[in-house]
């Protein structure tokens, strides 16, 4: 489903026409899309990217698109033969705070927290950063592995949801429709109904079909009464 389709779609099942109502559906769009990613945690949006420590900084600055963190390694030796990388723990800030009070606490990293906006020269962004412990005593590579916020589907025209699975776009958007329109609560009611129905097969299938197989786990059956 492209966003032209969704648009058509929701007019469509509303049958609200007005200027206003339609103006609005990128909104609702966006806030159904932005519920869905933190809702579910779908392997196809996850990407990687790598970075460098700088020598006695413990922070280091979160993609631009960053959602919530998958692993995160530092990498001894790379760009060589030899690359080897080392899985961080994840801690709170606290807890590397405590152990590791002196920024002269040097040595390969073993843990990381998320630790707040990143800090440009005297400007505070919007952006995440994290805390490691030790503060590195080298300019590590690092490679985070993360879930991310995606184009929207209203700017990019498609989406990994529209084009895989669109009921959770097409319900969660009605769901927005509807409550903008002060609708009667039996349809408010109908069109969440169908969005959780929605939310549930897509969990199934990002923390459930996609994380497994049937060699470890078995092959999924119904039991069929004698």
């Amino acid at each position: 489903m492209t966003y032209t389709e969704l648009y058509d779609a929701v007019l469509s099942y509303t049958q609200n026409y007005e200027q206003e109502f339609a103006a609005n559906i990128p909104v609702f769009v966006k806030q159904v899309e932005k519920r869905v990613y933190n809702s579910v945690q779908i392997p196809a949006l996850r990407r990687n990217q790598t970075g460098a420590f700088t020598t006695g900084n413990k922070y280091l600055s979160a993609p631009v698109d960053f959602l919530s963190v998958y692993s995160l390694a530092v990498i001894t030796n790379f760009g060589t033969t030899g690359e080897n990388y080392t899985y961080l723990l994840n801690k709170d800030v606290n807890f590397i705070r405590a152990a590791y009070p002196s920024s002269l606490d040097q040595a390969l990293p073993e843990y990381y927290a998320i630790f707040g906006p990143t800090i440009i020269g005297s400007t505070v962004t919007t952006e995440l950063s994290f805390i490691v412990g030790p503060t590195p005593d080298a300019a590590y590579a690092v490679e985070m592995h993360y879930y991310y916020y995606p184009e929207s589907i209203v700017d990019a025209g498609t989406s990994w949801l529209g084009d895989n699975y669109d009921p959770v776009l097409l319900y969660g958007t009605l769901v927005e429709a509807i409550t903008f329109m002060k609708g009667e609560a039996d349809m408010v009611t109908l069109y969440n109904t169908k969005y959780q129905e929605a939310i549930a097969q897509l969990n199934r299938l990002g923390t459930g079909l996609e994380r497994g197989d049937a060699y470890r786990d078995g092959q999924a059956k119904i039991k069929v009464s004698p």
